[in-house]
């Protein structure tokens, strides 16, 4: 079996089979070709199907010594694993060579979060007097209200919106949908921007349904979107490093720190293992010692 077979099959299988975007199957792609060039550059190249356990430890060291951080070794090992399981199902090896490999030891990252006041200067900051100031505005409101991923946000369609029940319909990873409350406040900012700038821009051909548009009248990059927060944020002085994502963590940590239910914020976020939401548990030390000077009975 030639690798060019083999992951031409895996490409097909996790589009067909798992319903990945574009982006995750690239992904994928590019972590199957670190393996394929560990194992052209064997003395006797070894094949897909040939692969064993020794050898994928061996690769294991060989993009340690790439200087591959433990995070990226990590992501690659899960493709890796991914693309095994794909041949077990389709009967081209008979044992999974990757089942007992260990991945490296991560530490996981606090995301950084802002707090409300930090949030209300940014959006404060927007200049209103601005063609694109309403548009700006229902943004970050959409960003912190309902915790999107950027590309969510870009790629959010009108019909998608049912603001007289105040949900919002969300195409996240892997083309799975989940519907998301939104607060009165961003339906307000969004109303703006729709009925009163938007019915007046440029709209080209097919992005009719797209929310929110650029001057050229299509859809906003994820590009755009970042230089605005950043642009926002020197506007204002803040040192804190932060993008479109800052916004869905500071979303999902407020929440926890409030009460909301692990399991609810999982749905809200589209995370498709409670795991994952389980970063967001992390809270400020004053916010601990305020909640055990008033629960606990001994203080």
């Amino acid at each position: 079996m030639d690798w060019q077979s083999a992951v031409k099959g895996f490409q097909n299988y996790l589009k067909l089979e798992r319903s990945l975007s574009a982006n995750s199957i690239e992904a994928y792609s590019r972590d199957i070709g670190r393996l394929r060039e560990f194992a052209e550059s064997k003395p006797v190249v070894l094949k897909p199907n040939a692969i064993v356990l020794d050898d994928l430890r061996e690769f294991i060291q060989w993009i340690n010594e790439l200087g591959m951080i433990p995070s990226t070794q990590a992501r690659i090992l899960s493709g890796i694993k991914s693309f095994y399981k794909f041949m077990l199902i389709e009967d081209m090896i008979s044992a999974d060579p990757s089942e007992l490999l260990e991945s490296p030891r991560i530490t996981r990252k606090l995301p950084d979060t802002l707090s409300y006041e930090e949030i209300n200067e940014l959006i404060a900051a927007i200049d209103l007097s601005k063609p694109d100031g309403t548009r700006n505005k229902a943004i970050l409101e959409l960003l912190y209200s309902c915790g999107l991923r950027v590309s969510e946000l870009t790629e959010l369609k009108i019909s998608n919106l049912y603001l007289d029940i105040e949900f919002i319909k969300v195409t996240g990873k892997g083309n799975k949908e989940r519907l998301v409350p939104i607060s009165h406040t961003a339906i307000k900012a969004l109303q703006l921007w729709l009925e009163h700038s938007r019915v007046h821009a440029k709209i080209n051909k097919g992005e009719e349904d797209i929310v929110f548009l650029g001057r050229r009248g299509t859809r906003l990059t994820r590009e755009f979107i970042f230089m605005l927060i950043k642009q926002l944020a020197t506007r204002i002085g803040l040192k804190k490093k932060i993008s479109p994502h800052t916004f869905r963590h500071s979303f999902a940590t407020h929440l926890i720190e409030r009460g909301a239910d692990l399991r609810a914020v999982q749905e809200m976020l589209g995370h498709e293992s409670i795991t994952t939401t389980e970063i967001y548990t992390h809270l400020d030390r004053d916010y601990l010692k305020s909640t055990i000077i008033q629960y606990h009975p001994r203080s």
